[in-house]
């Protein structure tokens, strides 16, 4: 039996995305006439049919929400599990879709729709904001803000804050950021990290890393020689470059937290294992979850929300009062 014709295949073929070609099928606004036309000649080309079940599926009120997630992603698996029950207090259902280095977020967002999601609750997108508004159904942004969508995620700043405070009241003066990169949430906390130290009136040494823990490893030479010249203290992007961190520095002659202290973000799992005991800025997944799906709610109201989630401090021995000069 010869394959069935999708809605992918005539956007392959149009050379446009699987969201502009379903807005031409359903004659919905926001598609050029060129690109209508495109479409159109495309679907008839390779002779296309609409599944006029599925799309009366979609008609209606489903209660199905897709869920885009990273393989990957720090602090992923943890919202993911406290969405569960928050979705059910809500009478909605889930579908999950992962993103991966196999398999891209349009992908994942297709197969959603393709399921029939009334709306969709991306994990730290990855897509242009602009270009998930354009979507048939409406998207809320959880873990990072994102203009002109729907989002729910933790005040950054005030994480960052937090570390910085819990650090200066065991001594701590000189302290270092291991940066990121084009993560989530990156950008706002290497911001906050370099105002608090210009307002202190200190370096905002900055070392240069990524969300994964070979990046905090790779970083631990930089944090070794800025440890020479006086930093006692490191602020981690998340657990897993922190973790990657005190284990690079253990080849540098250099303890946790003997010789650095390391405050990790997002107290998940890996922070609270006994070999690791990991100081960390705590995300609320529960408060996330909860708060993801009342954004998604209004989103399907018609209406934008913004929520910040206030993070606190989980203090554990990967930090310890300043060394004595």
């Amino acid at each position: 039996m010869p394959r069935r014709i999708t809605l992918a295949d005539v956007a392959a073929e149009a050379g446009v995305s699987r969201a502009l070609a379903s807005i031409v099928m359903r004659k919905a606004p926001g598609a050029s006439d060129a690109t209508r036309a495109r479409v159109m000649a495309a679907a008839e080309q390779l002779g296309y049919r609409p599944d006029t079940r599925a799309r009366l599926l979609r008609s209606s009120r489903t209660g199905l929400l897709g869920v885009v997630f990273a393989l990957d992603g720090a602090f992923h698996a943890d919202v993911v599990e406290a969405l569960y029950p928050a979705a059910e207090a809500e009478g909605m259902q889930l579908a999950l879709s992962a993103r991966g280095p196999r398999r891209t977020e349009s992908q994942a967002i297709d197969s959603l729709l393709d399921l029939g999601a009334e709306a969709l609750l991306i994990l730290a997108p990855d897509s242009a904001a602009k270009d998930l508004a354009g979507l048939p159904v409406p998207v809320t942004s959880l873990l990072a803000p994102a203009t002109g969508l729907s989002s729910a995620s933790t005040d950054e700043a005030l994480g960052v804050r937090l570390a910085v405070e819990h650090l200066r009241s065991l001594g701590h003066r000189t302290l270092a950021h291991l940066d990121g990169g084009k993560a989530a949430g990156a950008t706002a906390r290497r911001r906050e990290f370099k105002r608090l130290m210009s307002d202190a009136g200190l370096p905002p040494h900055v070392i240069a890393g990524g969300p994964a823990e070979g990046d905090g490893i790779k970083a631990a030479g930089q944090a070794a020689r800025l440890h020479e010249e006086g930093v006692t203290a490191v602020v981690a992007f998340n657990d897993a470059s922190a973790a990657g961190l005190i284990h690079g520095l253990s080849g540098h002659g250099i303890g946790v937290p003997a010789g650095l202290s390391v405050v990790g973000f997002d107290d998940s799992h890996l922070a609270a294992m006994a070999q690791l005991s990991l100081t960390s800025v705590r995300q609320d997944p529960d408060a996330l979850a909860e708060a993801g799906l009342a954004a998604a709610r209004a989103a399907l109201e018609g209406r934008r929300t913004v929520s910040n989630v206030p993070p606190s401090l989980t203090v554990r021995s990967s930090t310890a009062p300043a060394p004595t000069p």
